[in-house]
């Protein structure tokens, strides 16, 4: 069987020379643009590694000196901190730990509150039926709770003070979950919170650089206070020492002249530090800032309808309007398991006065 022998231009041996071509010479190779070309990527590679550190050297290749070069070139990874290598192994094996099963798993309720509940009824009735599937845990700030449901008694755990805005609410969480993981059986956990970026004064503006390096202005977080966690999650929170730390030194109120809120912060900038893939980015709590206050709205005894439960339940886009000036409305849909459902299991803020009319209609 005959070879089929390569047909090039300008080879020779035992290769063929097109018919009609003449033979030439090898070209001679641009020399002086591969030597330019190696040397330009020299200087890249180099300035990258050193970066120059005076004002004279940012000024031989450009008048507007380093940050052209700083500006085109990605960022250098730094260093971690220890603390930031024993916190990323924690955090890697809790995630990479298989959650144990449990053959009777619960949902843990925890209240944070500073005395009796005054929808504990509601509560009462959203819990029956259901006996063996929830577990209830109380923080008490202020007072010792009068209880109306028999699913509340003897429930309160130890509690410690709690001021609005300090880092005393962040705290009393912890402890919370730490009660709730005692049981086994606690594989999700509710404070009765939402993940979002917020550039105005009272969301990306209570950022404080003393965080650095661990925490970046890109990564801090906004939510709500009342959150829904997975046990891994409630064990992630458990072991944190770094960022708990960062965050009771310099985010308080006032601090730096910025009124940073601790318990709307924390949680949320910590899982979208640790485990991005693993948040909703959303609440499950339903809450109406359109009016744009300090505080969400609050309903009466006559703004409770059927219509407004109804409507609660099938919302299936969360709205967050920012702090920054003119308030941008930012939109995302509610996925779940990859289905666009409803967002909410819950919602705030009723007045106490509306209880008996919320029983009425739960009750319809």
């Amino acid at each position: 069987m005959k070879v089929a022998k390569e047909w090039r231009l300008g080879s020779m041996g035992d290769t063929k020379i097109l018919p009609g071509s003449r033979h030439r010479s090898p070209l001679k190779r641009p020399i002086w643009i591969i030597l330019m070309v190696s040397f330009v990527s020299l200087f890249l590679v180099c300035a990258y590694i050193y970066p120059p550190n005076s004002d004279v050297a940012c000024y031989v290749f450009s008048s507007r000196g380093c940050k052209v070069l700083t500006d085109w070139l990605p960022p250098p990874k730094r260093e971690l901190t220890d603390e930031e290598i024993i916190s990323r192994v924690v955090v890697r094996d809790i995630l990479d730990t298989p959650p144990v099963e449990s053959k009777n798993p619960k949902i843990a309720f925890m209240f944070l509150t500073p005395g009796s509940l005054p929808f504990e009824k509601l509560w009462d009735m959203f819990f029956r039926g259901n006996e063996g599937r929830f577990s209830v845990y109380i923080h008490a700030s202020k007072e010792k709770p009068v209880h109306v449901s028999p699913y509340f008694l003897n429930r309160e755990i130890h509690s410690s003070p709690v001021t609005w805005g300090a880092f005393s609410m962040v705290d009393a969480e912890r402890r919370l979950l730490a009660y709730a993981l005692k049981d086994p059986d606690n594989q999700h956990f509710v404070l009765l919170s939402d993940s979002f970026v917020d550039p105005g004064p009272h969301g990306n503006g209570r950022y404080s650089t003393r965080m650095l390096p661990e925490v970046e202005e890109k990564d801090f977080r906004k939510g709500a206070q009342w959150f829904t966690m997975r046990r891994q999650h409630a064990l992630l929170v458990m072991a944190d020492s770094l960022y708990y730390s960062r965050f009771r030194d310099y985010c308080r109120p006032f601090a730096d002249g910025k009124n940073c809120i601790a318990d709307e912060h924390y949680l949320p900038t910590f899982f979208n530090l640790v485990d991005p893939g693993g948040i909703a980015n959303w609440s499950v709590t339903r809450v109406d800032w359109s009016e744009r206050k300090w505080h969400p709205k609050s309903y009466r005894a006559q703004d409770v309808t059927y219509d407004l439960l109804r409507n609660f339940t099938s919302i299936d886009m969360t709205t967050h309007i920012t702090s920054n000036a003119g308030g941008e409305e930012l939109l995302q849909p509610c996925i779940w398991n990859g289905t666009r459902r409803p967002c909410y299991l819950f919602a705030r803020k009723f007045y106490p006065e509306t209880l008996d009319k919320l029983v009425t209609l739960l009750n319809f």
